[in-house]
């Protein structure tokens, strides 16, 4: 028998976001572990892992989204339930970090929960980390252990060219000034201009004042932005820059939460259209809203999990999208 050198791959999905797991594992031609999550009566989370994973690369594909802290408790007992039943590596894929905008301390005595997060991964036994687009790239350094950022920019440019005609003469618009970075770097990639409106806020969720920095008269404005919670934020936006002569607006967000007002927001606001990835299902909110979009992004997430296993470099994804 040959000696077996490389452990073999597992991946385990949580119950947030089924259908982005088992994409990704169809992409990689596995079949999903064997898990069972349930809540006892008293709501406690069990996890039982129906497969062997001694010695195994185990990867644990979970999003924060739906009911946050229960996924989130979730994840962290199907990390451990592996790690104690002696798996070789675990990996937390985690398309959409939780708690990703609690990074720092805005006000007196704000919690940090970004950082009560990253320790909770580890305590739980996580070797690696594997996301997308974290709202604050330094969430990277709240890990002692191995983060892998993936970027869903590759896919959003190739969808930017193939289904926005005038791509060539549009504005990339940032809707606040922490999102300039991301909005610069698109424009760069597809040598167009860029604004960005600069926005004071009275409290969270909530915005006060908008200011358009940058010319859009009479172009298509592309909205770039890593979330759109409440869409507070991006439907000021479109009317910022209806009001400065913008022919059309699109909206391309990673990740797509829209909780509460969200929906009717966008449906009453002049976006052509709204287009997200499924790093959150979104299928429910397609029915409710015409005009979302979805980027698959599952084939990223494969492919970054198929690297990191045959121990290759990832950093080709921050600038290709996988065949």
């Amino acid at each position: 028998m040959a000696e077996r050198n490389m452990p073999n791959i597992k991946i385990f999905s949580g119950s947030s976001h089924q259908d982005l797991s088992q994409k990704v594992a169809d992409r990689l031609g596995l079949e999903l572990g064997k898990v069972v999550t349930k809540k006892f009566s008293n709501q406690e989370t069990c996890v039982e892992i129906g497969e062997s994973v001694r010695g195994e690369d185990v990867y644990i594909v979970q999003s924060g989204c739906g009911e946050i802290n229960d996924n989130l408790m979730e994840l962290l007992i199907m990390i451990n339930a592996c790690k104690i039943a002696s798996a070789c590596r675990v990996t937390a894929v985690i398309p959409c970090f939780p708690y990703a905008r609690q990074d720092k301390k805005d006000k007196s005595r704000a919690p940090i929960s970004a950082k009560l997060v990253a320790n909770m991964l580890s305590v739980s036994g996580a070797d690696h980390i594997i996301t997308m687009d974290l709202h604050a790239s330094q969430i990277q350094g709240f890990f002692d252990i191995p983060v892998d950022n993936l970027y869903a920019e590759p896919a959003v440019l190739k969808w930017i060219k193939e289904n926005i005609p005038e791509w060539k003469t549009c504005t990339i618009v940032s809707p606040d000034a922490g999102g300039a970075k991301r909005v610069t770097s698109i424009a760069d990639r597809l040598n167009v201009d860029f604004a960005l409106i600069h926005k004071e806020r009275k409290k969270a969720n909530e915005v006060d004042r908008m200011v358009l920095v940058g010319d859009v008269k009479d172009r298509v404005a592309i909205l770039v932005d890593d979330m759109a919670d409440t869409c507070g934020t991006v439907c000021h936006a479109v009317d910022k820059l209806i009001s400065a002569g913008a022919v059309k607006v699109y909206a391309i967000l990673t990740h797509g939460i829209f909780s509460g007002p969200a929906i009717s927001r966008i449906n009453n606001a002049c976006f052509e259209a709204v287009v997200v990835t499924n790093t959150i299902p979104q299928e429910e909110k397609m029915k409710h809203c015409p005009k979302i979009q979805v980027i698959d992004i599952s084939m990223i997430l494969a492919e970054a999990i198929r690297r990191t296993h045959n121990g290759e470099s990832v950093s080709y994804l921050f600038s290709h999208v996988p065949l």
